[in-house]
């Protein structure tokens, strides 16, 4: 399932390339016709993430609301304008691929509008420059503006937004239950955004035992908590992938991306490419390897239906 970093990256690019402008709205497969009639025509306003839904606004004061899930994903398309065209949720890909249809690719022909939908198509976006076919998404609506508001009033605060007091409301949220930490930060009442790979690294940054119930947490270390979560969530932004080490893990060249820069010699960006994908978590299915850290081996359990990676020294229960 996409995380929060994703969806964010999502409302960004739907901001970009059809802000603004008057969209056809369609239901291709046809299971929302009547959602999509509602919106048909009218112009996008505002595009915005929190955690890992996501709201399109219209100007008829109209919201498409869309939660991928596991199995939902956007591609877009469309002429050289169409800035940013890419494919956004599952299958899940590091980094994005590009779908440009213009002059150069074409002979020459003028943008002719999208292609024939492929696949189960829920709804397509279509404007003067390109389109957005959205698949398999667990929930896709069009509500008002006050379902909206109810929406987000369900959900926990979002680090990507991080707004005065979130941290608090995060602190409070945690330390009220107790319930394990590990499950807490999968509660998206909890907190929005956080899926397994993010849950099962800040646990380990933090040094945090995973089981621990959110009441045993101190304050001080659930703002801790939060803040890391704030940190690693707007580096994906960023960079596009989920990336929780640090350069001295990052293999170049038969040395480390730090050793190297600390030599004076060259380091590649940050990239879909570098650091490689063997390097760039600590312990999220690296279970059966040894913890980067300590040595001892990282384990791996069923939580809540979802598999929980740890490393059961450098995360032991503290006494």
């Amino acid at each position: 399932m996409p995380e929060g970093h994703s969806v964010r990256r999502l409302a960004r690019q739907f901001g970009d390339v059809f802000l603004g402008e008057a969209l056809a709205v369609s239901s291709p497969q046809g299971r929302f016709s009547g959602g999509a009639a509602l919106l048909d025509g009218h112009t996008m306003v505002a595009a915005e993430a929190h955690g890992k839904h996501l709201f399109l606004h219209f100007d008829n004061s109209l919201v498409l609301h869309v939660h991928l899930g596991l199995y939902g994903a956007w591609s877009f398309g469309g002429d050289s304008t169409f800035a940013g065209a890419s494919s956004i949720g599952a299958p899940r890909r590091v980094g994005e691929q590009e779908a440009f249809a213009d002059g150069d690719d074409d002979g020459g022909a003028p943008y002719a509008g999208p292609p024939a939908p492929v696949g189960a198509v829920r709804v397509r976006l279509a404007g003067s420059h390109g389109w957005a076919d959205l698949r398999g998404a667990t929930t896709c609506e069009t509500i008002t503006a006050a379902e909206a508001d109810a929406v987000l009033a369900r959900l926990g605060p979002d680090p990507l937004r991080n707004l005065r007091g979130d941290a608090g409301r995060f602190a409070a949220n945690v330390r009220t239950r107790k319930t394990p930490l590990a499950a807490l930060l999968m509660d998206q009442k909890v907190i929005a955004g956080v899926g397994n790979v993010y849950r099962a690294e800040v646990l380990f940054r933090r040094r945090l035992d995973p089981l621990l119930p959110g009441t045993a947490l101190p304050d001080n270390d659930a703002r801790r908590l939060w803040r890391d979560i704030v940190a690693v969530m707007n580096d994906g932004v960023a960079d596009g992938r989920i990336i929780t080490t640090p350069p001295k893990y990052w293999a170049l060249d038969g040395t480390t991306a730090a050793k190297a820069a600390a030599a004076g010699e060259p380091v590649p960006p940050r990239s879909a490419h570098f650091p490689h994908r063997d390097d760039v978590h600590f312990v999220y299915k690296r279970h059966g390897l040894p913890c980067r850290v300590c040595r001892t081996i990282v384990l791996m359990a069923d939580l809540a239906g979802r598999n929980l990676y740890w490393c059961p020294y450098c995360q032991q229960p503290q006494a």
